[in-house]
Formats: structure tokens, C-alpha cells, sequence
């Protein structure tokens, strides 16, 4: 059994004829390589130390070189070692990603960082909308740069992209691991169509958690709760999420608004949101019920070149949505303990059950299809796509049940005007113009 190396025993070696190598009992793997005599100008030069660890990689031995001794004492030798070898046993070969890394620092191109910039140029902001394409570099930036950043693109291993999904996972974030998730699978298929990576390894790489999919709907309580919790906190996320319970639209599309998108006045008022906005890139027109008209036509106007219906700046959409919703929340308890004193109940014992944005897109919907219209009124009316029209009839039918949109998204305000009227004594809180 090799002994392990000392630092006294290193120093005291002396030149041999031939080359060596001298195992670490210390370091299982690590090697201390001495290289045979060399003389220069009739003189006995010291011996030559370097380090080497061996290893086996898919069945194959394998070696890499650590560096020369002094340069790499001892125990710098053995953590690299200690290094290289856990990498081995994560199924990395280090002398691979040594060499990679190495080509890396001489062709910036390569690194990671470097392609992922070009990867959104070239596909991110070139081929999908604007809204789709700000979350995605948000998720690069956040979570798949730091990672991978300064490491060339041919080094990072299916075991990397798996380490990195499992660690979103472990954060409670495995919603956030799946779009992870459909980025990299993305990035690493556009590698592989421009020839920068010979193989994906994010091929065969299942999505890390299970969705399920949500049908939370907002009883009539909490949208009462919530209309006056709205009207609490104001401008401008006050307005923003009322016309969010009245229209059925998504968030985005409401907070990024153009004034130029809304007529508002005449016999049928209404707001045309633009293909470019559009989730499903198709322009929607929206039928605008009194009650919406009212909201929008209260607006403050803040002048700017992007002429936003939503903006506290002028030049940019309103943005902190979480904010808004803790606000929300607060004011919604707290109206709802008010009533239940007064009522002799419990305060302490009312909660709030939880409940996001898009709910109140359901929301919409769902009272819609109450009222008795037909699914594909209200999909055309949510300009939401799910098949409910199918075949011959979805290739030949461009009808955009403009008129049918216009009797279900009022009539729903008419029964929001009945919901936020009324407390569930039937004493009247609020009253909404529809």
C-alpha cells in the first residue's frame, strides 16, 4: 500500500535516470510525477515535480496533469485532486473540461455567457414577442447565467442541466424549474441547428416537477373583497385589476396599454389590442362595457412618447404587480374582519384563501359561461385558443363573434355590478355603472 506523501520526502528527491511516478497513500489517484536527469551547461539541474491524478471514465483509464511542483504544493495537489476526482464521481470528466476551459479562455465566443447573448439576439428577440422574450431573459439572467457563465458551452454535461433543475426544485420553485426547464431545451436545440454543441444534453431531460393545473375562481365574496380593496389602493394598480375582473384580459395587456389602442366613445367602444402584444400574436378586439369606459375615461393622462394608458413615468409600463397584490391582499382582510365585528363573528378567525392575477381571468370566464354563453363565445371573448373548434370549421371559420363578445362581456358586467353592489347581508357597499 503506497504511503502518503510528505513535504520533507518530496524535497529530498533526487534525479534518476528514469521517468516516475510516485503514488499519494494520502490522495488515492494522485500521482507525483519525476522526470529523469537533465543537465545543462555540464550541470546537474534539480529533478523536474509535477502533478498527475489517474482515473477511470466510461470504462476507460484516464489521466490528466495538475501542475508542477512547487508551483502546486502537497496540499494544493491533493484539493485539486480531491476536486477533479468528486467531479468524476458527478459522471464530469475533468480532464475534459480542464482542456475545454483552457480553449475557452482563447476563444471567448464559446463561453457560455457569450453564446447565450447571441442566442437571444438571434432567436429570443428576433422570433418571439416582446412579452414572451422579457421573461426569458429574465430567466437566463437569473438562473441559467451565473451558473455557466465563464464555462465553454461544450463542457456543460447533462449531469449540469440536471443539477441545475433539481436545485430550483429544492428552492420550492418548481413551476420556475419547468420554464428553466423549456429555455435550455430551447437553447441547447438552437445550438445544435448552428453546430456550436455536436449533442444536447438536455436531450431525454424530463421537466423536474408536476404542474397541476389551477381552476381557482374568485367566489362572489372575494370579488366584493376585492373590488373595494381595488378601489382602496388606487392608482394606478387599483383601476388595472378592476378592469382585469371586467374584461378577462391578461395582465400584461392591460398594464402595457396604448391610449391609441381604445376608442371610447360612440355606440360601441372598444380596445384593440395589437398582434404584437397578443399572447397568441393574433390583434383582439375587445368590447368595452359601460363600466370599463367609466374606469378608463378616469384615468390620469401622464404625458410621454409611449402614450401608455398605465404609466407612472410616461416612457414605461407600471410594473411591481407583487406589491400591488400584498397591498391587495391587506386591504381585502382587513375590510373582511371590519364586517365580520360587526356582524358579533370573530375577527381573527376570517382568512383569506390565496389567489393570483390570472385567477381573475378565470374568474371572468367562468361567470361568462354562468350566464349561458357558449365556450367558444368566451374563448373568442379571453382571445384564448384551446380547440373548441376543430377541423374543417377551424380552418374555414373567421368569424370574430365581435357582437357575441359584446353581450357576454356586458352582461358579466351586469352581474359584477350586482356581485361589488351588495355585502352578504344584501346591504349596499359600492355601486358599479355598467
Amino acid at each position: 500500500m503506497a504511503k502518503a506523501l510528505t513535504v520533507k520526502f518530496i524535497e529530498a528527491i533526487k534525479p534518476d535516470t528514469l521517468r516516475k511516478e510516485i503514488p499519494d497513500g494520502g490522495m488515492p489517484g494522485l500521482y507525483l510525477v519525476v522526470q529523469p536527469k537533465r543537465e545543462k551547461d555540464g550541470k546537474q539541474l534539480p529533478p523536474s515535480l509535477s502533478w498527475a491524478i489517474r482515473y477511470r471514465m466510461a470504462q476507460r483509464a484516464r489521466k490528466m496533469t495538475i501542475g508542477p511542483f512547487p508551483l502546486y504544493g502537497l496540499a494544493e495537489a491533493r484539493e485539486a485532486a480531491s476536486k477533479a476526482l468528486r467531479a468524476v464521481s458527478e459522471g464530469r470528466d475533468p480532464g475534459e473540461e480542464k482542456l475545454l476551459a483552457k480553449v475557452a479562455r482563447s476563444n471567448d465566443d464559446d463561453q457560455v455567457g457569450a453564446v447565450l447573448n447571441e442566442f437571444i439576439k438571434r432567436h429570443v428577440e428576433a422570433k418571439t414577442r416582446e412579452s414572451s422574450a422579457k421573461e426569458t431573459k429574465r430567466l437566463i439572467d437569473v438562473e441559467i447565467r451565473p451558473k455557466w457563465k465563464s464555462r465553454h458551452i461544450r463542457s456543460i454535461t447533462r449531469r449540469d442541466c440536471i443539477s441545475l433543475l433539481d436545485d430550483l426544485v429544492d428552492r420550492g420553485v418548481g413551476t420556475t424549474a419547468n420554464r428553466v426547464h423549456s429555455v435550455l431545451r430551447k437553447f441547447f436545440n438552437w445550438c445544435l441547428e448552428r453546430d456550436v454543441v455536436t449533442a444536447s444534453p438536455m436531450a431525454n431531460v424530463k421537466a423536474p416537477s408536476t404542474e397541476v393545473s389551477r381552476d381557482r375562481v374568485l367566489s362572489h365574496n372575494e370579488i366584493r373583497l376585492l373590488w373595494q380593496a381595488a378601489s382602496k389602493i388606487g392608482w394606478p394598480f387599483g383601476p388595472a385589476v378592476q378592469l382585469l375582473l371586467i374584461t378577462g384580459q391578461r395582465r400584461d395587456e392591460i398594464a402595457a396599454s396604448g391610449r391609441s389602442e381604445f376608442i371610447l366613445e360612440g355606440k360601441h367602444p372598444d380596445w384593440t389590442i395589437p398582434k404584437e402584444r397578443s399572447k397568441n400574436g393574433i390583434a383582439h378586439t375587445v368590447p368595452l362595457a359601460p363600466a370599463a369606459v367609466e374606469i378608463l375615461s378616469s384615468l390620469p393622462v401622464i404625458e410621454g412618447e409611449a402614450d401608455l394608458m398605465f404609466t407612472t413615468t410616461g416612457e414605461t409600463p407600471i410594473s411591481g404587480f407583487s406589491r400591488a397584490k400584498d397591498a391587495l391582499d391587506e386591504e381585502m382582510i382587513a375590510i373582511a374582519r371590519k364586517e365580520a365585528a360587526e356582524r358579533g363573528d370573530d375577527p381573527e378567525a376570517v382568512q383569506l384563501a390565496p389567489w393570483r392575477f390570472h385567477d381573475l381571468r378565470r374568474t371572468c370566464a367562468s361567470g361568462m359561461a354562468a350566464l349561458g354563453f357558449p365556450v367558444h363565445v368566451v374563448e373568442a371573448a379571453l382571445n384564448h385558443r384551446s380547440g373548441a373548434i376543430k377541423g374543417v370549421a377551424a380552418v374555414y371559420i373567421r368569424h370574430d363573434f365581435l357582437d357575441e363578445k359584446r353581450r357576454a362581456l356586458s352582461a358579466w358586467a351586469s352581474q359584477l355590478q350586482e356581485i361589488v353592489g351588495k355585502n352578504e347581508s344584501g346591504t349596499n357597499i359600492v355601486r358599479l355603472a355598467v
